[in-house]
């Protein structure tokens, strides 16, 4: 199967959205901080309180989408995207259902199938 330009670009998303929020997020529970402590960071000020709110309420705009693309194209194991958007990143969860939703279209594409309308 031909790589498309989306996939690429998923997969490099993908990565940056594993190794770069983990990258500050050991730096943080290094110099022992905790993850209470990180939730309390999150809304340290304003600035980093807009910041958060805006990936919470994203966050929760993605999961809803996904659940709902996921169900209607037939992808199987959907779930695992929540697990991860919380245990590892939104970053890394939301381009990896994106090239994993990219690679489900073209397999039906592939295939004759049509997109299932829900």
């Amino acid at each position: 199967m031909k790589r498309s330009w989306p996939t690429i670009v998923f997969g490099l998303l993908t990565i940056l959205g594993l190794v770069l929020p983990w990258y500050f997020n050991l730096q943080f529970l290094t110099a022992g901080g905790s993850p209470l402590e990180f939730l309390r960071a999150g809304f340290a000020n304003p600035a980093v309180s807009s910041v958060t709110v805006d990936i919470l309420i994203a966050a929760g705009a993605f999961l809803i989408w996904m659940i709902v693309e996921a169900r209607r194209l037939g992808m199987r194991h959907w779930w695992i995207y929540v697990v991860l958007t919380f245990s590892i990143a939104f970053a890394f969860a939301f381009p990896l259902f994106l090239l994993m939703r990219e690679r489900r279209l073209q397999e039906l594409s592939t295939h004759g199938q049509g997109v299932m309308n829900g």
